[in-house]
């Protein structure tokens, strides 16, 4: 069975836990996740099972849609609203709707964003997470994000809350971003919630739980559920091939480059619909092309 599984992750599960539930469900060892989510946070985490565990890589990279809460007036050790306090600031003039759009927009673009240290970003060979349990310092990597839009939902002066949905590209920390919004804002602040509602081109709307999946009974049932591979990876351009071309991509044979390049790199090849390989330009010649992922032979993955 090969597919990619729009799964719902409930609170309090982490994603290996998810991964590790849909091995027994689909009974199947060939099961990857597509980007970590925290276990206190719910939202689109989309599966992938046999064949689609390939595109792993390339499904991660995509765009992530967010609905967040931020909290003025206090920060936490993990930034978050599960964390000991480290800081707090009375917020004796909550922020206008004009001032908080302001702030959001000029959020918007590449940035950088130093990620939190109860996080699992590596430094030298150690999770930052792992450094911040053992109370040790140390130097956090600086990384480029991109924010493609982020807008104002709701404000509560009460709580002293800032609701807003955010898309940013992979390696976006949420909880510092909420972090840096409250620095221009004035005031101290941490993620109050969190919900992913979209990755790539999975979304809320169509995500799975594991309570619709359990009632499932048949193979026929479970199949169903699953969408095809070149969901996953459409956002990649691809090149369309002849029956002739075909069989030499199955093969996972190097192919001369085509004089119309792709607009990604890597990108598809595809015949009829059908997700065939992902090339990528060839650095040791410039006249060819070679493969990254070959799928199995004269199968429709995910359908």
């Amino acid at each position: 069975m090969d597919g990619i599984l729009p799964l719902w992750k409930p609170r309090g599960m982490t994603s290996h836990d998810c991964v590790m539930k849909i091995r027994r469900i689909y009974k199947t060892r060939k099961v990857g996740h597509t980007g970590t989510l925290d276990p206190e946070v719910e939202g689109v985490l989309p599966i992938c099972i046999g064949q689609a565990t390939k595109v792993v890589p390339f499904l991660t990279d995509t765009k992530k849609t967010y609905i967040a809460e931020l909290k003025l007036g206090q920060t936490t050790e993990t930034e978050d609203s599960y964390g000991e306090i480290v800081e707090t600031m009375e917020v004796d003039a909550f922020p206008e709707t004009s001032e908080i759009d302001t702030c959001f927009k000029s959020f918007l673009g590449v940035t950088e964003q130093t990620p939190p240290m109860y996080s699992a970003v590596k430094v030298n060979g150690k999770k930052l997470y792992e450094y911040a349990r053992a109370n040790k310092e140390v130097e956090r990597p600086i990384r480029n994000i991109e924010i493609y839009s982020i807008k104002r939902l709701a404000q509560n002066k009460n709580d002293q809350t800032i609701r807003f949905q955010v898309t940013c590209s992979k390696g976006t920390y949420i909880r510092t971003l909420c972090v840096d919004i409250g620095k221009r804002l004035g005031y101290p602040a941490h993620m109050s919630f969190l919900e992913r509602t979209q990755t790539g081109n999975f979304t809320k709307e169509e995500a799975v739980t594991f309570e619709q999946l359990e009632k499932t009974a048949t193979e026929a049932e479970r199949a169903a559920w699953l969408k095809p591979l070149l969901s996953g990876v459409d956002h990649l351009s691809s090149i369309e091939v002849s029956e002739q071309v075909k069989r030499k991509v199955q093969h996972g044979q190097k192919l001369p480059r085509p004089d119309e390049l792709p607009r990604t790199n890597p990108f598809l090849m595809v015949h009829h619909g059908e997700l065939l390989a992902i090339y990528q330009l060839y650095e040791k010649s410039k006249q060819e092309i070679k493969p990254v992922r070959v799928f199995q032979l004269d199968k429709k993955v995910g359908e």
